[in-house]
């Protein structure tokens, strides 16, 4: 019976190596509400189940995926209720796509300024010569997006 027991719960460490989490993320995701509380030891410490494991690899998943905290929160909610319809959470991935389209285009812009004030200098010269710097210190020839 102890080795069920031993399989169903898991303190904090554990459940980072099984996940990549580190601690302190752990920890955040159950302050922010991500993770509910776990149970705790006669000795104060937290102990994890399965249920914790398979809710803290959706969010390290959707965080991969470079969802936001509020926008996992409602994926969240929406798992937690699998009779709801779908809406919200396809709202939530077309919108986080959109914002990953708009910073890619931002990058293409940055890509193409870099691209062309390294292009300027060789190397070769003094600081106070470089093209790089002169560059950088005129903020009227800068071309790409600034946000």
């Amino acid at each position: 019976m102890e080795v069920k027991i031993a399989e169903r719960v898991m303190p904090i460490g554990s459940l980072s190596e099984r996940t990549g989490v580190k601690v302190e993320t752990i920890r955040y995701y159950e302050q922010v509400g991500l993770l509910p509380p776990p149970e705790r030891s006669e000795g104060n410490q937290r102990r994890y189940g399965r249920v914790h494991l398979e809710r803290l690899a959706f969010i390290k998943h959707a965080r991969d995926l470079g969802f936001p905290v509020d926008g996992i929160r409602a994926l969240l909610r929406l798992s937690d209720n699998p009779g709801m319809a779908c809406d919200e959470a396809h709202a939530i991935s077309v919108a986080h796509l959109d914002e990953v389209r708009h910073k890619i285009a931002r990058l293409r812009s940055l890509e193409k300024e870099l691209e062309r004030i390294a292009a300027t200098c060789s190397g070769g010269v003094s600081a106070c010569d470089c093209a790089i710097i002169e560059a950088l210190a005129d903020h009227s020839q800068c071309r790409h997006e600034r946000h």
